[in-house]
């Protein structure tokens, strides 16, 4: 049986659980305080609840605190990279990101991953769970209580796929958004997808305000299947349709993800292509030279390249970005650092060097 997870309670459900223990229902909001403004580790620094009604709440409910395990700070521009321990031993990651208008931190949704991008690192050992909404909220409390800062933004983008964790994912949502908590605006908070369209239209009827960013990689469905085999279920034309309904519906510009590969992806025919493509489509490309992974063959595109294609891409009428790299002397992308940490595990003697706490 699941147990429960009390931290994932709404207020609503919340208040339900203290009537079934016989509490008033003020202790529905004195805990949900606790959780998820004073961002308590364990019910025992609950101190303004008695202790039967602690001991009460151990006995029946689960309390996700996350454990740190390995803390990676760079020496380039101060970005953080977290692994943390689950209850059950799988380890997650997360990324504090500080830019001058806050700080922003990037969250797993799932265990590893099942979408098989070909040049991403979570994906290498597959799926092996769905995060709950207590364990995606807890990165970020978490973080924000070793670090003693305000996390303003928060991305859903690093390991998994957000709306293949689609329940939980809501459900994170309305709590990081809501009142009795850290209140994040909406509008903060942005959810990265590899483009399952009929979630995506799903979402859009969610009445949320969050920024949608669409793992887009690729300026048409031939190049998009090579490097991403969820392309091979949804055709770009359903899935950028879909990214038009959830403009209509929300009224938030989107964002399109692209990872520059060398020779693959990254001349200015494909940058031609790719203008053709979304041209017209509410939002802006933001260009990401492709993260070197060791278990792939895939070349990050040299600079000149990628201003090229930049360049195509607003003459031809698109806004484009290029993304500041961040984290590069830390394994900064998605599921490397975790990826290194079970290989050392699984091989003893490496854990030194790749799972310990990097300053």
């Amino acid at each position: 049986m699941e147990p429960r997870d009390i931290k994932s309670y709404t207020q609503t459900e919340l208040e339900a659980a203290m009537l079934e223990l016989g509490e008033k229902p003020f202790r529905a909001r004195q805990l949900y305080q606790w959780m998820h403004e004073k961002l308590a580790g364990s019910f025992d620094e609950m101190t303004s609840l008695s202790k039967e009604l602690r001991k009460k709440l151990k006995e029946r409910f689960l309390y996700v605190s996350l454990k740190p395990v390995c803390e990676k700070a760079s020496k380039l521009d101060g970005t953080r990279k977290y692994l943390f321990a689950l209850e059950d031993g799988h380890v997650i990651e997360s990324v504090l990101m500080r830019y001058a208008y806050g700080n922003s931190v990037c969250i797993s949704s799932q265990v590893g991953c099942r979408m098989g991008c070909s040049f991403c690192a979570s994906t290498l050992d597959g799926l092996e769970r769905n995060l709950r909404a207590s364990e995606m909220l807890d990165q970020i409390y978490r973080i924000q209580a070793m670090t003693g800062e305000r996390i303003s933004h928060v991305v859903v983008m690093g390991s998994g796929e957000p709306l293949d964790n689609y329940e939980n994912l809501l459900r994170f949502i309305r709590i990081l958004s809501g009142e009795g908590g850290l209140n994040l605006s909406q509008r903060n908070i942005t959810v990265s997808t590899c483009g399952i369209a009929p979630a995506i239209r799903r979402l859009a009827e969610e009445g949320l305000s969050v920024t949608l960013a669409l793992s887009l990689h690729a300026p048409d469905d031939r190049i998009r299947q090579t490097l991403m085999p969820i392309a091979k279920a949804y055709a770009l034309s359903d899935v950028l349709e879909a990214c038009r309904f959830y403009f209509k519906k929300t009224g938030r510009r989107l964002t399109f993800e692209y990872s520059l590969v060398k020779g693959v992806n990254d001349s200015l025919p494909d940058a031609r292509a790719l203008a053709a493509l979304i041209r017209g489509q509410h939002g802006h490309v933001n260009l990401i030279p492709v993260n070197p992974v060791k278990e792939r063959d895939y070349v990050q595109s040299d600079r000149r390249a990628v201003e090229a294609f930049q360049g195509c891409l607003e003459k031809n009428g698109v806004n484009a970005t290029i993304r500041r790299e961040l984290g590069r002397d830390i394994d900064g992308a998605c599921g490397q650092l975790r990826k290194r940490y079970i290989d050392a595990v699984k091989t003893p003697g490496e854990e030194d060097e790749e799972g310990g706490r990097g300053e």
